[in-house]
């Protein structure tokens, strides 16, 4: 059954863009709060051995997650999203930049972009990253981010097995 669910991961260097779509055997809902509610998204948001600390996160539009990536011995990288939109359970928009432990951005940042449907019991999200620069980009590529992002759609695939059974 895991196997027939759609993944697609593209990167269009030439548009500093990333297109993600991934489909999860879950409701909707419980999609929609793997993606907003942080101690859902902590659980799986970072590639093992990673996991993910939420300093703080107000979704709603104006506000702001602030959260670090944590290796296993310590070494914390830090990030900061602002939401720019919000239709619940359908989209959510944001701005996200890498950041120091005091909140300070490191521009340029990127725009994400996430869309969620649900069809016969599967919810479809179709993120797309726009990079405001190739360097950017680039960074974010060479920090292995394809390698990350499709490890935690993995444990995000499995957490939602696991919360759908309770």
């Amino acid at each position: 059954m895991k196997n027939d669910l759609l993944f697609d991961f593209t990167i269009d260097k030439t548009t500093k863009t990333v297109f993600i779509t991934r489909e999860f055997d879950a409701e909707l809902s419980l999609v929609w709060d793997a993606f907003t509610k942080p101690e859902i998204l902590d659980q799986w948001v970072a590639p093992k051995p990673w996991i993910s600390r939420t300093k703080f996160m107000d979704f709603k539009v104006g506000g702001r997650r602030f959260y670090a990536m944590v290796s296993p011995e310590g070494q914390e990288r830090w990030a900061i999203q602002k939401y720019t939109s919000i239709s619940p359970k359908t989209n959510f928009k944001m701005f996200n930049a890498f950041a120091d432990k005091d909140e300070n951005p490191e521009l340029p940042g990127s725009e994400w972009d996430y869309h969620f449907s649900e069809q016969n019991g599967k919810t479809k999200v179709n993120i797309t990253i726009y990079n405001e620069s190739i360097a950017r980009m680039e960074k974010m590529i060479e920090m292995g981010f394809t390698e990350g992002f499709k490890a935690s759609m993995n444990n995000l695939e499995n957490l939602l097995a696991s919360l759908s059974q309770k």
